[in-house]
């Protein structure tokens, strides 16, 4: 009698390029596959959407090279949305590696956007501490952070004249991989200094900062790769967080398949076995 497929004899060499192609596809040619857009994502939009032009925000970006897939995309998506909206953006880090991400994300959206250094944007870089930094900016800023990123006086920089202290920040968006981050943020300066705050995380960090959203502390959070392109989809700019979930969604149905296409040989497998193991 005929002995059954075996799924053994399969190479597994097929089964990778298979997962090559599924990712390759949607990066190079996105599909456009629905985002549907969580309330914590829609509350941060919307409160970013309210604020006046002219109005001054802080983005925060505390992270590192090894959580750019995830974090860099919702970074300027925010940072896009800010510009869009004709919305000034102070620019502090709690991160040593950070500022030239956070420079990699401005370097385009400066150009598209057409805006002036000091005067629609400033990088003020990074100051230790954390905790305590965040204490600093609550009473002054420019006494916390005296040069900006280049190493230029603070007190050179047009739009600095505006900003003294967080009381003079409308919102501040901080984007973190972890500590210092949006926990510290939380606990030092919602409270204490009257901020709303909105952050984007890392999704495996995500769940510890919901009950934040519940609470209100936080006015929104971008959840891992998920959140960055449902920030995406709102800005109306889809990018690399959009072409990243359209490769996952493809990975993820394939995988359904090969689990189903296992199943279903494993079973006409055992129909077409000889009774007693007999051939």
């Amino acid at each position: 009698m005929a002995r059954g497929l075996n799924i053994q004899s399969i190479d597994r060499r097929i089964i990778f390029l298979l997962i090559f192609v599924a990712v390759a596809i949607p990066l190079i040619k996105p599909l456009g596959l629905p985002i549907g857009v969580s309330p914590p994502v829609q509350s941060l939009f919307d409160a970013v959407e309210a604020l006046p032009p002219g109005t001054i925000v802080m983005f925060g970006g505390d992270y590192s090279p090894d959580s750019m897939p995830e974090l860099q995309p919702m970074s300027i998506a925010f940072l896009r949305h800010a510009f869009k909206n004709d919305l000034r953006v102070v620019i502090t880090c709690l991160w040593p590696a950070s500022p030239p991400l956070v420079e990699a994300a401005l370097a385009p959206l400066v150009e598209e956007f057409d805006k002036e250094y000091g005067v629609d944007y400033v990088n003020l870089g990074y100051m230790t501490g954390g905790p305590v930094t965040i204490l600093g900016m609550g009473n002054s800023i420019p006494g916390t952070f005296p040069r900006d990123y280049y190493g230029t006086p603070v007190g050179e920089i047009p739009l600095m004249d505006e900003v003294g202290s967080l009381a003079d920040v409308a919102l501040v968006m901080e984007v973190s991989a972890g500590t210092p981050g949006t926990r510290e943020w939380v606990q030092q300066a919602v409270s204490r200094f009257d901020v709303t705050l909105g952050s984007g995380t890392t999704a495996v960090g995500a769940p510890n900062f919901y009950p934040y959203v519940s609470s209100g502390q936080l006015v929104g959070l971008l959840g891992g790769l998920k959140g960055a392109a449902e920030y995406e989809t709102l800005v109306g700019a889809p990018a690399d967080a959009t072409k990243g979930m359209d490769a996952q969604s493809i990975v993820h149905a394939l995988i359904v398949l090969f689990i189903l296409f296992g199943n279903v040989v494993y079973f006409v497998s055992r129909r077409s076995a000889p009774v007693g193991g007999q051939s």
